[in-house]
């Protein structure tokens, strides 16, 4: 490891989202929202203190980083963003306590979207705004945004890629990664802007556009609004939110050939398609359980069920419906929709839609092997065939994903939640979803939850982020040794 470049580079990272803070504390000042001054002094703190590891841990000496130190600068990172995070809430009075405002933190840095707040309305509007930032600049990876930076300090950016994009397989979409990180932030600039301009076109204000688009394109799931979308009763405003949850849950490099007119990359993707066929299955299933028991009409069955079906299974968590009250068979569908997530190299959580498609066809070629034993049968995705080292990787993945969640429900358990509680809470920070079921549901928040609670749902959230190796390889005493 490099201790030095690895503290040089953390130090950038806390100048960075200190300088950051000069956004919403002018939409403070321009409000007169009182949070002005708790702004003013978090950006001082943490700016200042961002530059003086940053200049005091420089080299000259050019340093290649290996995956040791790319897996420490990502989590240490997400976690040290979480603790800048909580300046804002700490000194306005709008979180109480430091464990509730670390875990509002991180919860926006992690894109989970899970809250302890009970009146959103009551706080500034400049900390509402740092709130959907803390999603914004989580989705596409405070870390990947940085990568387009190193080779200005002499650091090089593919580990810290890979660390943050812990896909089956690194898509990059220019020879140099710093090239790809800029792409992926034109492409997801770009989406969050038109998303503004559609939303401001319906008749929301331009601050409540900004704020739920900065929280769809990382599927985050924050709102400024106590009530969330449900807040505006329209049928545009959902409609507009679904298409850009949906479009975030997609791999970026899709959007990235469709852009430059590769016009046959969605439908040509096998993992797309998968994606897409679990949406139309599961709203299909939702709408017709609903129909009836819940809504009368049809089509406002459709427009409930597919957005809430779109929310979960991109790990968003914006809610238009209480569907802690839905049947048995929508809830069960919305609960596995929090383990499957988006596509990989997208801003989703979850197990991610190709694992799960791999996992199905490694499933069905062991069948295969049964029936023809002296076959030779390989596993492909797209026309091509998936190394074994690969598959290896995502069962390995699964394994421990499977395996956290159901140590953290027993701990979560332990401490005194219900069943439906304790599984739903875990399954939605670990997925980064936000909103679960019982105790956290829809129209709920995670106020209530046991201090010890929260520290398992951080941690939970963090692993679900950076996608587990990178954070549990941190635990593994083998990692510290030379």
């Amino acid at each position: 490891m490099h201790p030095r470049p690895i503290l040089n580079f953390l130090g950038l990272l806390v100048l960075f989202l200190g300088l950051s803070m000069a956004v919403p504390l002018a939409v403070s000042i321009v409000f007169e929202d009182g949070g002005a001054d708790a702004l003013a002094l978090s950006m001082a703190a943490s700016s200042a203190a961002g530059l003086l590891l940053f200049l005091s841990t420089r080299s000259r000496e050019e340093v290649q980083l290996g995956h040791r130190d790319g897996a420490a600068i990502v989590a240490l990172g997400w976690a040290l963003a979480g603790l800048v995070g909580t300046l804002p809430y700490l000194l306005s009075g709008a979180v109480p306590g430091f464990t509730n405002a670390y875990f509002e933190s991180i919860s926006g840095f992690t894109t989970t979207g899970a809250s302890i707040l009970s009146d959103i309305e009551a706080l500034p509007e400049g900390i509402l705004l740092w709130r959907s930032l803390t999603q914004w600049f989580g989705g596409m990876g405070i870390i990947v945004l940085s990568v387009a930076i190193l080779p200005y300090l002499g650091i090089g950016g593919m580990q810290l890629y890979k660390a943050e994009v812990p896909s089956p397989v690194v898509d990059k979409l220019k020879p140099r990664i710093s090239e790809t990180a800029k792409t992926l932030w034109r492409i997801y600039i770009l989406l969050t802007a038109v998303e503004i301009l559609l939303l401001l076109a319906g008749g929301m204000s331009l601050f409540e556009s900004a704020c739920h688009a900065f929280c769809t394109m990382p599927t985050g799931g924050f709102s400024p609004m106590n009530a969330g979308v449900a807040h505006y009763e329209s049928a545009y405003f959902d409609g507009v939110i679904l298409v850009f949850m949906l479009m975030a849950g997609v791999n970026f490099s899709l959007h990235y050939r469709f852009m430059k007119g590769n016009l046959s990359a969605f439908p040509r993707d096998p993992e797309f398609l998968a994606f897409l066929g679990l949406f139309a299955a599961f709203t299909l299933a939702v709408t017709l359980d609903i129909h009836g028991s819940i809504h009368r009409s049809l089509s406002e069955a459709f427009r409930y069920a597919s957005f809430q079906v779109g929310s979960i299974l991109t790990t968003t968590g914006f809610a238009t419906a209480d569907f802690e009250r839905w049947p048995a068979c929508s809830r069960l569908i919305l609960l596995l929709s929090m383990f499957i997530g988006g596509m990989a190299g997208s801003t989703g959580g979850g197990i991610k839609v190709m694992r799960i498609v791999l996992l199905a066809k490694h499933a069905h070629r062991e069948v295969r092997r049964i029936i023809h034993p002296h076959a030779v049968i390989s596993v492909k995705l797209g026309g091509k065939a998936v190394a074994d080292e690969v598959l290896s990787s995502v069962w390995g993945f699964f394994l421990l994903f499977v395996g956290l969640f159901v140590v953290s429900t027993l701990v979560m358990a332990a401490i005194g939640l219900d069943l439906v509680t304790a599984v739903s809470s875990v399954a939605a920070s670990i997925g980064n979803i936000g909103p679960g079921l019982g105790a956290v549901g829809p129209v709920r928040n995670y106020l209530g939850i046991p201090e010890a609670g929260k520290w398992v749902l951080i941690f939970c959230m963090l692993l679900g982020r950076l996608e587990v190796y990178t954070v549990i390889v941190l635990l593994v005493p083998e990692y510290w040794r030379r």
